[in-house]
Formats: structure tokens, sequence, C-alpha cells
């Protein structure tokens, strides 16, 4: 028995499928793809709710004249620190680079459908189905493996990573954890006070999670924010959490609904921020570089604690920081936006801390994004300022006749992206980090959004074309796919 489908996109456009009984949703995605000539998407029934790739007609219940919605999804990239993963707009998933840290997801292809979103660790990618359901691949002893849980990773609405572990939330608002204990992939000691979790935020070797009566849980490596039992008293009523992410440690700022902060981890890495407390109240957001941390006060001014060397001292600016809007951060510097368009850094010289030979420049500021070691501003003109690290994307010299008209930009560890208003993109920065997109540059027209890699080693960015295709260039970007193949 066969039934006859209207597949339709946002457009008006249809497709007409005639299908048996037992073909697969997959199926008929693909069929009308190629009918339609688009890119790749998501198969939705009349009432909205997403139709299972893997169901058959059958079993997603459609009868003849169902009219089904094609909702067309671009790809999206995540990176460990040595391999890609992609999710293709239809929800199934590519991976490449070293099988040690994930590059190869062949053994577990088959359940990798329908995926809603990945999180990756040094080594390791952890996707989420529709379903709740979780599919693990890359090193077995830092997240790759996730065999000991996995009856109860089941209705996961939310991933959070360390370095080697990870942490899940359950819709129940539980939390399961894998992964290298120390670092957080045992979460048993506590795991009686991980009840009704509402989310986690992860240094390299520890978690913290905010639960929904404003209380913290944390656990993993002391150094790096695991244990908060000093200040386990004052950690209520907190709304977000923000962390440090040095190589030797980290810390974790807490902000709470009074918009007072509460800090706890390695020391140095801004787990101590007694000298400014009696100036954190009123706090909005908190932004950190990898040692220091910069909390921005309801009324535009800005408080920094941590490693002098890293932004933790801005007292050399500290009557510039007047009306700050936003705050971006590398390595061991910061940038914070004023109201008016200009821009005011601190920290590292060699990390983007000091821009006073560009100070007449930077005005009329509409963005800001950063390296690890530089800092580029897109200017309301569309025009872009690069200083920092030159290795790092801090200079621009090479593009800089043709960073007009700039939509928006990018970063990966050490290079820039700028996707222009014609749909065409710039790089500049170190070629290893995706500096270089010499290679792709025929194929980076009509781009619809660039991502960038920023837990990669190396670097890499991916770009998403109009027409479903994904192209990609940098260190790892051995795979560029198209909408008929992807």
């Amino acid at each position: 028995m066969s039934v006859h489908l209207d597949v339709v996109v946002m457009s008006g456009r249809r497709a007409q499928i005639s299908a048996d009984l037992g073909t697969t949703i997959h199926e008929i995605q693909q069929r009308a793809r190629r009918i339609l000539e688009i890119g790749h998407g998501v198969l939705l029934n009349a009432k909205g709710d997403r139709l299972a790739s893997i169901a058959t007609v059958r079993q997603a219940g459609l009868e003849n004249g169902d009219v089904l919605t094609l909702q067309i999804r671009h790809a999206r990239i995540a990176s460990s620190s040595e391999a890609i993963a992609v999710i293709r707009g239809d929800g199934t998933v590519t991976s490449w680079g070293d099988p040690d840290h994930g590059g190869d997801c062949q053994a577990v292809l088959k359940e990798l459908h329908d995926i809603e979103m990945i999180k990756s660790c040094d080594s390791a990618f952890a996707a989420i189905r529709a379903d709740g359901r979780v599919v693990t691949w890359g090193h077995s002893s830092f997240g790759g493996n996730s065999s000991a849980v996995q009856e109860r990773l089941s209705d996961v609405t939310q991933i959070q990573a360390s370095e080697r572990a990870f942490a899940a939330i359950l819709k129940n608002g539980d939390v399961v954890t894998w992964g290298h204990a120390s670092y957080g992939g045992d979460s048993s000691f506590v795991q009686h006070q991980l009840r009704n979790v509402q989310q986690i935020q992860a240094s390299k070797g520890a978690f913290a999670a905010i639960l929904a009566d404003g209380s913290v849980v944390s656990w993993g490596i002391p150094m790096y924010g695991g244990d908060s039992s000093s200040v386990q008293g004052q950690l209520k009523n907190v709304q977000q959490i923000q962390v440090t992410l040095a190589d030797y440690g980290g810390a974790f700022a807490a902000l709470l609904e009074s918009g007072s902060v509460v800090t706890w981890g390695a020391r140095y890495h801004g787990g101590d921020s007694s000298s400014v407390q009696h100036q954190l109240w009123n706090v909005e957001s908190i932004q950190a570089s990898d040692s220091a941390f910069a909390a921005l006060r309801r009324d535009g001014s800005v408080v920094t604690w941590g490693n002098f060397f890293s932004g933790g001292d801005s007292s050399q600016v500290q009557d510039q920081l007047i009306n700050v809007q936003r705050i971006q951060a590398s390595y061991r510097a910061l940038a914070a936006l004023l109201a008016n368009g200009t821009v005011v850094t601190w920290g590292h010289p060699s990390f983007g801390g000091n821009s006073s030979h560009l100070q007449e420049q930077l005005k009329n500021v509409r963005q800001i994004q950063a390296s690890g070691g530089a800092f580029a501003a897109v200017l309301e003109d569309g025009s872009v300022l690069t200083w920092g690290n030159d290795e790092d994307g801090g200079n621009s010299s090479s593009v800089q006749e043709q960073l007009s008209n700039v939509r928006m930009i990018q970063a990966s560890n050490a290079a820039f992206a700028a996707l222009k208003n014609d749909g065409s993109v710039l790089t500049w920065g170190d070629d290893d980090y995706g500096g270089d997109s010499s290679h792709a540059l025929r194929q980076l027209k009509a781009v619809h959004q660039v991502q960038a890699c920023i837990a990669n080693r190396h670097g890499t960015f991916a770009a998403s074309l109009d027409d479903g295709s994904v192209v990609s260039w940098g260190r790892y970007a051995d795979c560029s796919f198209s909408s008929s193949t992807a």
C-alpha cells in the first residue's frame, strides 16, 4: 500500500511524494530535497512535531494526503582538540581528524541520527538526539565511552564538558557524568545533591551546577574550582556562573540575583575576589580571560580581579570605563565597548591589551571579536580595525583594502574570518588556525554564517552556504561537502 504526501517548504514550493508504509522519513526527506533542489532539513507533521528520520511512514502515522513541512537547517560544527564534527541539516553527523580525539564516528554512525546538538571535550564528542538519548565517540577514557551510564542517559536536555569529562542534565533535573573521574567524570560523592539542576558550567577540570533553588554544587579538581565548600553558605540565588580556563588552574564566578558575586577556585586565576568584593554589587554580567574576571555593573562601570597579566588589574584605564555596554576577552587581555562606540583595552599588550595606536580610529564600533591574542573591531561603516599579536590576527594588512561592508566577524584561537554583506569571506591570521582560506575561496560565496572551532589546538572555520553546503578551512579542514552529498 502506498500513500501520497505533499512536502512543502517555507517559500511555498512543494514536492509530491508517493511512498510505501515501510519507507523511512529519511528517504522521504532525500527524495523531496532532490525534487526541490534544496539543502538538508527535518520533516514536520501538520502539528509541527518533528518526525524521527529512522521512523517509517507507518510508525509516523502518516496517511494519504498528509502535508509535511521540510524545515531547512544549516549545518553546525563542533571540535575537540584534534578533530571536527558536523551536524548536517537533516540531523546526521560526519567527523574527521584524529580518531583518538573523535575524528572517526563510524562505530556509532547508525546511532547518529536526529541529532540536536554536539558537545566536545579535549578528546571526545557527545551528541544529543531529538529523543533525548546520547551518542558518544572518541577517546574511551576521556568521555568517548559512555557505556557505563548509557541506561541512565535518557531525556537528556543539556550537556557540558570539562577537558576530559562530560556532565548531562536530564529532563527531571538529575545529572549523569562520565569520562575521567578526576576531571568531573565521577560525581558520586555529590550525586545526592544533584537534584533539580538547571544549568552546569565547566572549567578545564571541574563542574559547577546551579540548582532550581539557586544553590550550587561543584565537583572535580579543587584547583580548577571543584571544591566550593569555603563559599557554600554564600552561594544562594545564583543566576549564572562564569569561568576562567587557564591551563594550570581555573576559577568560577557566580552572579547572584542581588547583583553580588561569589568566587572560588585557583586564587591567581580569579578565585579570590576579596580585594574588590566591596565593589561587586549591582553586577549585570561577567566576562573572563584565561585567568581574570571583569564584572560589568548596571551603571556601566567595570570591576576586575585575578591575574594582573591577564587583565585582572584595570586601574590604568578605570576612569575611561564609563557606560560600558559589552566586554570581550582574548587569553590575557580585555576590551570594553562603550555606549559612544569607542573602545577601552587593558591587560597584556601582546594579547591586545594596548590599543593606544588605534584609539583615534576606534570610533563608531558595533562589534568586537577576540582570538587568543588579538582583537578585531567592526565599525558602523563595515570597515575593520585589528590589534594585538600579529600572528594571532592582530595584523590584517594583507586584506585591509578588502575589509569593507563587513557584516560580522568570527575568531579561532589565532585567526579571524569576516563575513561580508555580499556573502563572501575574508580571513587573516595564523594559517594553521584558519587564517588562510585561499584554497576554499572559490567556494566561499553566498555564505549564510561562519563558525569557528575555538576548542581546536590549531583551528578550523566552517562556512554554511545558502544552498545548505558546508565549506571548511584550517588545520583539520579536509572535509567540505555539498547539499547534494552531505
